[in-house]
């Protein structure tokens, strides 16, 4: 028993690494390796969801210039001022009220 302390018991087929917090070096090889690791593996991803982002995008678009637009059935017997033929419009095309 006149082991360290962490060192008491032996045990077999298992490994154990122990960091300690000063010792590690969070961004190492960051900029030479990382930073070109994720532009090719985004470069490797492209051709996948480009297409499927393309093809979400035109059918949103499309969806929501088709909600916009107004059903003209629905308009057929309006009688308010924007529908009367300009000839029997109740008021000028000044916005003066015409004289009684």
């Amino acid at each position: 028993m006149g082991h360290d302390f962490g060192n008491l018991r032996r045990m077999l087929h298992v490994i154990t690494y122990v960091l300690l917090p000063f010792q590690q070096r969070a961004f190492l090889n960051y900029f030479s390796k990382g930073i070109p690791n994720m532009l090719c593996h985004t470069h490797t991803s492209v051709l996948r969801v480009v297409p499927l982002f393309y093809l979400v995008y035109t059918w949103g678009t499309r969806v929501f210039e088709k909600s916009k637009r107004k059903n003209p059935a629905t308009y057929e017997n309006d009688n308010s001022l924007g529908w009367f033929p300009i000839s029997e419009r109740p008021f000028s095309g000044r916005g003066v009220y015409p004289v009684s």
